[in-house]
């Protein structure tokens, strides 16, 4: 008998078929809106696997309903939407489909650092609202981004890929990681320095971290007011971990120039938010991996995984390891 999956969004058809021919394949038929929780606690019950995206709140309590699981494959590098500790706990491997979309993600974040920059799009809406009447020496005048300093708040694998699209724009670069690197250091021209200094330095500050419990709201009222006034945030890492009143007020009152979001605490982002009235903030509805090609590649890594995991092999990305040793104490 085929091990049975479900899975929590419509997929292409390739990745689906593929999967088929050894698993037993259920799937939400929607692509645009999540699976109603009551259908995924239904659904969890007696499944061996479950392929999810990050829009899925996987905690403690929907893995308790789980009698069968043994593995969750997250479609995305976050897993800040599952209970890692509970899943651990159950015996359930968790995977994510990291370095595939770093390349993708840094060219996103790249973009919205110089749209924000320049103010292309408040400049597009100028021009499609008829407010263009004529050239002026200071209108929609923006920040220059090459020769100006770049702060990168957490130099994983997307952070160095951004520090590399920002070495051709001759920016000076920082960065803040809870350990130095070294080599990056020497390869990139990169310099450590302490969270505190980079805020009050950079001209741009890229938030790159994971969302952990260290990470949650680590840029507030406190580290905003470090910042220059004519300083960008930009935020394509996690929504939680900028606190969105404090931005909102930094940006009102003049203590930052612009920020640029790929991500919000809650999303969809409520079209009564603060920050989405704002001419100097640029949004984006969470796009940072939102390439064709990259999007079937985190497909196609996820199935891999869940099929690894289903299958008795060991899935190349288990974010909880440790698992290993306890299924092996099991069997």
């Amino acid at each position: 008998m085929k091990p049975k999956v479900y899975i929590t969004r419509k997929l292409p058809e390739q990745i689906v078929n593929d999967l088929r021919q050894k698993l037993d394949i259920s799937m939400w038929e929607d692509e645009a809106i999540p699976v109603p929780r009551e259908v995924l606690e239904k659904e969890i019950e007696e499944v061996d696997g479950l392929f999810c995206m990050l829009t899925e709140q996987i905690d403690e309590s929907l893995i308790e309903k789980a009698t069968n699981l043994k593995i969750i494959a997250n479609m995305a590098v976050g897993y800040n939407n599952i209970d890692l500790q509970s899943a651990t706990d159950k015996g359930i491997m968790v995977t994510n489909t990291p370095g595939v979309l770093t390349e993708t993600t840094a060219d996103l974040t790249f973009g919205l650092l110089l749209a924000t920059a320049r103010r292309l799009i408040e400049a597009t809406d100028y021009l499609k609202n008829g407010q263009w009447k004529s050239w002026s020496p200071m209108q929609l005048t923006g920040q220059d981004v090459h020769d100006a300093t770049l702060g990168i708040i957490g130099l994983g694998r997307i952070g160095k890929a951004l520090a590399k699209r920002a070495k051709g724009f001759d920016m000076n670069l920082l960065y803040y990681n809870r350990s130095r690197k070294y080599d990056e250091e020497k390869e990139l021209g990169i310099e450590f320095v302490s969270l505190e200094e980079l805020l009050k330095k950079s001209d741009f500050v890229c938030v790159m971290v994971p969302l952990t419990s260290q990470t949650s709201y680590m840029i507030g009222a406190e580290q905003l007011a470090l910042m220059k006034e004519t300083s960008v945030l930009i935020n394509t890492a996690r929504g939680d971990i900028v606190d969105e009143h404090a931005l909102y007020q930094a940006l009102v009152n003049h203590e930052i120039w612009a920020a640029g979001l790929d991500v919000f605490e809650d999303e969809p982002v409520p079209l009564d938010h603060p920050l989405l009235t704002l001419p100097n903030v640029v949004t984006l509805p969470h796009i940072g991996s939102a390439s064709i090609a990259t999007r079937m590649k985190m497909a196609s890594l996820a199935a891999d995984n869940l099929l690894a995991g289903l299958t008795g092999d060991t899935p190349g990305n288990l974010v909880n390891p440790e698992i290993l040793t306890m299924l092996k104490g099991n069997g």
